[in-house]
């Protein structure tokens, strides 16, 4: 398998994982959240605080600034 049909296999295995992702995602009930760090964007390494979901980790809002005061104490 030459280095082109690798990384067009690889590319398809990703498609399929992160369609199953946000099929998880859709279907959780967000019940229980934490404050993290997550990347702003799937492509970034810049980093910002969130909500996150502890069952899908799906970020899901934003702390306000006390709650982000507190968290960077920790």
């Amino acid at each position: 398998m030459g280095k082109t049909q690798k990384v067009a296999t690889l590319l398809g295995e990703r498609q399929k994982i992160e369609k199953e992702i946000e099929k998880l995602q859709r279907s959780c009930q967000h019940s229980t959240k934490s404050i993290k760090n997550v990347r702003e964007r799937l492509d970034s390494t810049t980093m910002v605080i969130r909500y996150v979901c502890d069952t899908c980790l799906l970020s899901i809002g934003y702390p306000n600034i006390k709650e982000i005061e507190d968290f960077l104490k920790q």
